[in-house]
């Protein structure tokens, strides 16, 4: 009889995976604005124009952020930085002056213009630098609140057109032809377009006006001294207006109290 063999025990191989490390990903430093070069030109602000305005070419002091001091500038013709702390040898001192409200410094000269783009403590206090495309900016957004406040007046009814214009001439506005009250109520939006936008979206400017018309009419009369209105035909008071208020003012306010609201309705009627 045969005898039975082990099985041989074949050793399997442990294959080790390698880890593999994600790699972090590195900080990105923002960068730093590039300096254009190129002319440029510099006015005083308020449109101020004098024959010559210096303004101080030394003893000036910029705060670095960085290096975490205030550093001394100075701008001195023979050097190539305005820092002190990095000048070398001589310091010719030179005077910075506007001629006529206006200083045009041309790309050569770098080193004045960083110092009055960049560090300069009078920077768009006492001047500014001229930017076309910030203007331009700025021109298209009062354009464009124009335009907003030409087409709010376009779309305005009588009664509220006659509101806002009453804040602008008062009680002429009574005297209007509806032609002559559209008329200025566009030119009045065209000269002052935020103003204009700001009264149109103010609820008590039409209360106000609602008031003027009531008290015009008789209907309401508001006594000498304006601290109280009452009615025009029995001289029942109605209403004191508060100290230092404006009596149109705390007229229109109370308009929208409960009691307000129904002599509102009752003026409303007579009105119409």
């Amino acid at each position: 009889m045969a005898k039975k063999t082990k099985k041989e025990e074949v050793e399997v191989p442990v294959v080790e995976t390698p880890v593999v490390e994600t790699p972090k990903p590195k900080k990105v430093e923002p960068k730093k604005p590039k300096w254009e070069i190129k002319d440029r030109m510099y006015y005083l602000k308020g449109g101020k124009k004098p024959v010559s305005r210096s303004i101080k070419s030394a003893n000036i002091y910029w705060f670095d952020e960085e290096k975490g001091y205030e550093r001394e500038l100075k701008y001195c013709q023979n050097q190539k930085t305005s820092f002190v702390d990095e000048m070398k040898g001589d310091q010719r001192l030179e005077h910075i002056i506007f001629r006529s409200g206006a200083l045009f410094i041309p790309k050569e000269k770098t080193v004045l213009q960083k110092l009055l783009s960049l560090y300069h403590p009078d920077k768009n206090k006492i001047y500014e630098e001229y930017m076309p495309a910030r203007i331009a900016e700025s021109e298209i957004d009062w354009l464009e609140m124009e335009i907003s406040a030409l087409n709010a007046a376009q779309a305005l009814d009588i009664d509220m057109a006659e509101a806002v214009m009453r804040v602008e001439i008062g009680s002429e506005v009574s005297k209007m032809s509806s032609k002559e009250l559209k008329r200025d109520l566009l030119l009045y939006a065209k000269k002052n377009p935020q103003l204009f936008l700001d009264l149109v979206n103010d609820d008590n400017v039409q209360l106000r006006n609602f008031g003027i018309k009531a008290t015009e009419m008789g209907i309401l009369k508001l006594s000498s001294d304006q601290r109280t209105f009452s009615w025009g035909s029995n001289d029942r008071k109605l209403m004191n207006v508060p100290f230092d208020e404006h009596p149109y003012s705390a007229l229109a306010a109370w308009f929208k109290t409960d009691e307000g609201m129904e002599i509102y309705s009752n003026i409303e009627k007579r009105l119409n």
